[in-house]
């Protein structure tokens, strides 16, 4: 398993779609490592066949994923059979107890590029057609199809990561962490801040490829590809996560003058 779990790192791992997992595994091991001594103390193991009812269909995904070469599906077998064996050793009071690493650690495995292709269409879509809306409005020559976007003599494919979605993954895993370590206690509050990921990576998206445009219609082609592609992809993946820092802070004010009036 150890080989499949260094395959997914080298091969993935230095990818767009998988660029928060190092973080993920330096956090995760983290939070282990500190509520893991807690969770020991809670063990209950479960009988020896429960254990191997749990364990035994993860491996028989990893066997299946093995002779077909889905390095995903082996991923996932992997993660299964951890999971399956931390039952093992100390039944559901454990799982219970570990519950946010051991969810937070499913963004480890990679997700395969036909899976992000077929989730990613709507949005893409979305992105394209408010873009064209809003070039329109200020009188730029633009049309659209599909996800392709022309304007004057230059065509623009609105891929995956043109449009920064690869991004809402990472904003996603970060942002649950954060919001983990912060509200661990209040389940309302942190859903709702996970809630507003999503909206936040779709906007910031949305300005990154109008910036691509107008780049590309002002200045060329080759300049919005080269540095200012990843330029802008990094800028606005910051500008989410400080957006997702500045809502959380501003909700905390705000529900501790609530509070305050209150009392």
């Amino acid at each position: 398993m150890l080989p499949t779990f260094i395959q997914i790192a080298i091969q993935d791992w230095g990818t767009d779609q998988a660029a928060h997992a190092p973080i993920v595994l330096a956090t995760a091991i983290w939070i282990f490592a500190r509520d893991g001594a807690r969770a020991r103390r809670l063990a209950r193991p479960p009988s020896i066949a429960a254990a191997l009812v749990a364990l035994l269909p993860w491996l028989l995904l990893y066997a299946a994923a093995k002779i077909t070469g889905l390095l995903e599906v082996r991923g996932l077998a992997i993660y299964g059979a951890l999971i399956a064996i931390l039952y093992g050793t100390g039944g559901v009071p454990v799982l219970r107890s570990l519950w946010f690493p051991l969810l937070y650690a499913i963004f480890l495995i990679p997700i395969p590029e036909s899976v992000i292709d077929t989730l990613t269409q709507p949005v893409k879509l979305m992105i394209s057609q408010a873009a064209l809306a809003t070039l329109s409005v200020f009188g730029y020559p633009v049309a659209s199809s599909g996800v392709s976007i022309y304007i004057g003599q230059f065509e623009l494919l609105i891929a995956a990561a043109c449009a920064g979605l690869n991004s809402l993954i990472s904003l996603t895993a970060i942002g649950i962490f954060y919001a983990y370590l912060q509200h661990r206690a209040s389940w309302i509050y942190t859903a709702a801040l996970v809630a507003v990921i999503f909206p936040i990576a779709i906007f910031a998206n949305f300005m990154r490829v109008l910036t691509l445009v107008l780049v590309t219609y002002h200045f060329g082609e080759a300049t919005a590809q080269d540095f200012l592609h990843e330029a802008a992809g990094l800028f606005m993946f910051a500008v989410a996560l400080l957006t997702i820092f500045a809502i959380d802070t501003a909700a905390r004010a705000a529900l501790r003058r609530r509070s305050a009036r209150h009392d």
